[in-house]
């Protein structure tokens, strides 16, 4: 059955959100935010269109100042610094004139490695991305859920100890994203990935979450702010058979009743 949980900034967590409040002008768009992520977790930020989800997304990544608060990863404060976690936005913002290995290996050839060091790296990494045959490809060539494949094996080798995956499967047809999404969940399990995973489908997020936070606005044009945190207590993997199950209805109540939609 559902659970909500309090949170507070523990020193044990990889990520540590503390008190982060964001204005752009005199508009507020987030108010003392509280979140946090352990090694190995799959977390949710859940909220709807507008709710400043891209916007924490942002301060998290270090593209974007707080007005107050902090982000803290592995205890070390980070804000306001880029580099320190991998990132992957809706997009996959392959480079259409480099070829899939060439892309994957980007990361490493700004890290100053030599193509020939940087695409034998990447080359270890394609069977276990599911691109073994696609490394001399163009991305022209490959389908929707090649492309998320190869952005997200491109995002894992620039070595960050968190990925930030900004709804990532959204632009796919729904039977490619719900095979993504058992993908992924495979990959964290194997790499031992910790993601913070923003997205506005309730369903997704219930599928794939260990913890879920849902951002809302107590009224229309107030800041967002944290108004619940459900842990998912149902083990992983979840079939498609847990959306039609009790439990799953109860936590998407809950879900929806923190959005206010009820």
């Amino acid at each position: 059955m559902p659970v909500s949980a309090t949170t507070t900034c523990p020193t044990e967590y990889l990520l540590q959100i503390c008190g982060v409040s964001k204005s752009f002008g005199a508009r507020a768009v987030l108010r003392d935010i509280e979140l946090q992520l352990a090694k190995g977790e799959l977390v949710s930020l859940l909220g709807l269109s507008g709710s400043g989800k891209s916007t924490l997304f942002n301060i998290i990544a270090g593209l974007t100042t707080a007005d107050s608060g902090s982000v803290r990863l592995s205890g070390e404060d980070i804000s306001g610094r880029t580099g320190h976690v991998g990132y992957m936005l809706q997009k996959d913002l392959l480079l259409p004139h480099l070829r899939v290995i060439d892309n994957i290996a980007l990361p490493l050839r700004l890290q100053g490695l030599t193509r020939e060091q940087a695409r034998a790296q990447a080359q270890g990494l394609l069977p276990v991305f599911g691109l073994g045959d696609a490394a001399e490809l163009w991305p022209g060539q490959l389908s929707g859920g090649m492309r998320q494949r190869a952005a997200l094996a491109r995002t894992y080798l620039y070595g960050a100890p968190l990925t930030l995956l900004d709804e990532p499967f959204s632009a796919l047809d729904a039977l490619t994203r719900s095979a993504m999404q058992r993908w992924y969940l495979q990959m964290a399990q194997q790499l031992q990935l910790s993601t913070l995973f923003i997205t506005h489908d309730i369903e997704e997020a219930l599928l794939l979450s260990h913890r879920i936070y849902v951002l809302a606005a107590d009224s229309p044009g107030a800041p967002s702010r944290i108004a619940a945190e459900i842990v998912i207590e149902e083990p992983q993997p979840r079939s498609t058979e847990f959306t039609l199950s009790p439990a799953f209805l109860a936590y998407k109540r809950q879900i929806l009743t923190a959005l206010g939609n009820i």
